[in-house]
């Protein structure tokens, strides 16, 4: 984390997603609350950049209502994902932190409804589909080579 003063230590403590403390100790409110924290600047940049990209869109079409609905029902499912996957297989200490299992989800749901649109990624035009599949293929192999499990939430 980019700070590490004691609101920070507060914060990262009882709100970030500690698979052990929701276990054990019954923190369940981290499964919502681990969504707005971020380990530093560029992490909640690319996060609210996905967000605004393809989420605008989803927003327009279902209401800022059932759009907020989605958004956290996908990082509530998220963290479920993370500490069952952390609890069982990885590390039931490391906490997980950001919105990007929430970010996957509009970004899935966005490929599903529009397949075909163009964007542009970086110079390269790409299809959404294909975009799409390659930040899953990404993010699915960063967790085979990460040391902290915590990345299985964004699959």
């Amino acid at each position: 984390m980019w700070l590490v003063g004691p609101i920070e230590r507060f914060c990262m403590e009882w709100f970030a997603l500690v698979p052990a403390d929701v276990v054990t100790r019954f923190y369940v409110w981290q499964l919502a609350t681990y969504l707005f924290l971020h380990g530093g600047f560029l992490h909640i940049l690319f996060n609210m950049l996905g967000l605004w990209f393809f989420g605008k869109d989803l927003e327009d079409i279902w209401g800022t209502r059932r759009f907020l609905q989605f958004y956290l029902f996908c990082g509530v499912g998220a963290g479920i994902i993370s500490v069952l996957a952390n609890y069982l297989f990885g590390s039931r200490t490391v906490p997980t932190i950001g919105a990007s299992g929430a970010i996957y989800g509009i970004f899935l749901v966005a490929a599903v409804l529009w397949p075909d649109r163009i964007i542009i990624f970086y110079i390269f035009p790409i299809k959404l589909k294909y975009f799409v599949m390659i930040l899953g293929a990404i993010a699915f192999f960063s967790v085979a080579i990460s040391t902290a499990a915590s990345a299985t939430s964004r699959i």
